[in-house]
Order: structure tokens, then sequence, then C-alpha cells
């Protein structure tokens, strides 16, 4: 306890109150202490960040036509090549059919000429008829060999239509709400791929049959400021970045990435730059549009000095913590602070390892105080290999590397 009157020297704690000893009060002071540490010490990135499919797609209709069939579940995973839904294929049969019958019988025709030009071209050979007529032959077979190669072509671009009656999957993912329903026409009019279909007219807008977003795995963008780029561009260069993903609490980790892409350009409003993490996402943890707390792993500092956050105090002239020496008296230590992460500060200067400090009741003391140790912390700091391990109280996933600024 602290005498009454006596003027205090030393810097006080941000919630020190003046006077609060009692006369005579020589007992010591109880406090609980940590141990200073040496260890490993990552260095994160705190950042607001928004949930987006890996990809999104919105299956449009590719020919026009009755909707014939609702294939999928709304809100349920579909494969990539999943039937999704069908178009009345009809119409399209009957243009295959007609597409087959018109090449068979130019076929038939290239095949006559074909044969009539080897009897021309035996008896040009024997003299018997003239050069043109050989020559005017060799026309006829290259010009219905055209015509056979067009009639493929349409076959082709008839099946590919009739084809497109099936709506399937282009990729794996979620299904969304159904936009349109059974029985309506869908679809776009047109030219398509080369050939005009007997339903094609003008083009028309068509409403997706249904959007499809891949969440597993999934991405998170998120902005950091342009004074935190080069050490992520350095990290990129030689190692994989770690992120995680934290819920909007920073209470419950829902999943672990790596960074895959950062933005070619600094946004110059902000002063931010864009990048882009990946997740496996195998427990659904993580859903588009949504708002989550990532932390980006661009460094770990070795061999740090580190002790509870708890045990410092902001004073008029910077940082400091109460240091316990072993005759059970604080004395007054001016540090400088680097980054904190769960409830740890890491100490560039002013502390040794070995040394004790007061993390609770350092607003009672003053230098010269005489303490008494209730509680000691010996394993004030995590090891460095946990620092990716879920789980962690809330309390400490609050601490945020800006904690540590003097």
């Amino acid at each position: 306890m602290i005498a009454a009157g006596m003027v205090l020297c030393a810097p006080r704690h941000a919630h020190a109150r003046e006077g609060d000893g009692k006369p005579g009060a020589n007992m010591p002071i109880p406090v609980t202490a940590a141990t200073v540490q040496q260890q490993s010490m990552p260095v994160w990135l705190d950042a607001q960040g928004t949930v987006i499919p890996r990809n999104y797609v919105s299956v449009m209709p590719r020919v026009m036509g009755l909707l014939q069939s609702i294939d999928y579940e709304e809100g349920k995973p579909v494969k990539e090549g999943q039937l999704l839904a069908t178009i009345d294929p009809r119409p399209y049969r009957i243009q295959v059919e007609q597409a087959r019958a018109q090449l068979l019988r130019d076929q038939a025709q290239l095949s006559g000429a074909q044969s009539d030009l080897e009897r021309y071209e035996t008896l040009l050979a024997q003299d018997s008829i003239s050069a043109q007529q050989a020559v005017d032959q060799r026309a006829t077979v290259a010009q219905l060999q055209g015509t056979v190669a067009a009639d493929q072509a349409a076959l082709d671009n008839a099946q590919l239509q009739l084809d497109w009656t099936r709506i399937t999957a282009p990729r794996s993912g979620i299904a969304g709400l159904r936009q349109v329903d059974r029985g309506n026409m869908v679809g776009t009019t047109g030219v398509i791929g080369g050939g005009v279909s007997a339903l094609t007219g003008t083009a028309s807008a068509a409403a997706p049959i249904v959007t499809i977003a891949q969440v597993q795995p999934i991405t998170v963008i998120f902005a950091i400021a342009q004074s935190q780029l080069p050490p992520v561009l350095n990290r990129m260069r030689g190692a994989t970045l770690p992120v995680q993903a934290w819920d909007q609490r920073r209470a419950t980790l829902l999943d672990s990435g790596k960074v895959i892409a950062v933005d070619n350009q600094i946004n110059t409003a902000t002063g931010t730059v864009m990048i882009k993490a990946q997740f496996a996402n195998p427990h659904m943890t993580l859903f588009p549009n949504q708002f989550v707390n990532v932390r980006l792993l661009v460094d770990t500092l070795g061999g740090a000095i580190v002790v509870p956050s708890a045990a410092i105090a902001t004073g008029a002239s910077g940082s400091y913590v109460y240091v316990i020496d072993n005759s059970g008296k604080v004395s007054v230590r001016a540090v400088t602070t680097d980054v904190s992460n769960q409830g740890q500060t890491a100490i560039r200067t002013g502390l040794a390892v070995g040394e004790r400090v007061v993390t609770d009741g350092l607003d009672r003391l003053k230098a010269g105080s005489l303490v008494q140790v209730v509680a000691q912390n010996g394993n004030n700091a995590a090891d460095s290999t946990n620092q990716m391990k879920p789980g962690k109280p809330a309390a400490e996933t609050r601490q945020h590397p800006k904690e540590a600024a003097p």
C-alpha cells in the first residue's frame, strides 16, 4: 500500500489512484506476474474481408423453347455435367432429321457425279470425248463436295441445338433459387453456330435457368494498406502466405487458407490494395457475401522477447512495465514494443529473458513498492507452432497488431 502524502516521482499507470494506500501500510501489495520469455513471434496483419464464390455462373438457355422440366433442387449441391433442366426438344429433333435427309440426298448426287467422272476420265484417255466434258464433270463433283460439306455442317449445328435442349451444370457448386418455372418459354433467338434455326428471329433477353456458386474451394477478398504491401510481396516470392478467416466477433476460427493473388494496382482513393485468399471450406463455414475478419501471417520474429500484453502500461513518456527484483520490490522500466498477437507483445528494448513483470495490479504500484506474487504465469506465451490452431479464447483473439504501438 502507498502511504498517504507520499510524492510519486515514478511514472504511473493510466488508471492509478493517488493516495490509495493507508497510513503505516508496509504490507506487500498482491499482484500477478509473468516471466519474460524468448520465443518465435508471428507477425499478423488484420483486415476485414468478404467471402465470394470461387466461380459464380448464371446458367443461360442457349436455344429457345418451352421449359419442359426442372431437374435440380434449389440450394442443393450440383455436380459438373448434371442435368439441370430440359427444353422441349421436338422442334430441334425435326431439324436434325431434315438436315440428315438433305445430307443423304446430296451425298447420293456426289456419288453419282464421281462415278460419271471416272467414266469420263477413261473415255478421255481413249480420246472418245472432248477434254471440256471431263473438265465440266470435275467442276460438278467439286460443287457437290462443297454442298455435302455444308450439309454436314448444318447437321452438326442442328444436333448441337438439340443437345442444348438438355441444360447441364457447367461446373460443380451450390444451386441458387429457381428463377424460371416449368412451362415458360425461355431462351434466346438468333443465329447460332452459323446456321439458322426454324425458331430464329430477333435477339431477345433471357433469364438464367439457375445460378451456381462454387464454394469448395471458396475465396475471400480483403484490402490492406499500401504500406503493408512490401512484406506481403516479399513473402509471396518464396513462400505461401497463410490466412485465417474468423467470425465477426473474432471468437471462432472459420477456416484456414492461403493467399492466391494480389491486385495489380493500388486504389488511389483509399490507399489500399485488394488481396484474394482461397479456403478449402470443407465444412461450409464460409458462405458467399459473408463478412469475416481476416488474419494474414506475413512474418515470424525469431527469438523475440515476449511478455503478456497486460504487463505493458502507457504513460506520458511512453510504454513501461513494472519489473520485480529478488527482494520483491518493483521498479519502473521503459520498454519499446513491437508486434502483439493473442495477448502477447514482443519487446524490442528494455527487458531481458527471465525477468519478472507485473501483469495485474499495476494501478496500485509505484517505483519501490513491495509486492507479493499471488499468481505466477510460467507459460505466459503460447508456442508459436500453435498460433495457427483454432480454439483460442475470444479474449485473446481480440488482440490487434496496432495495440503494440507505443
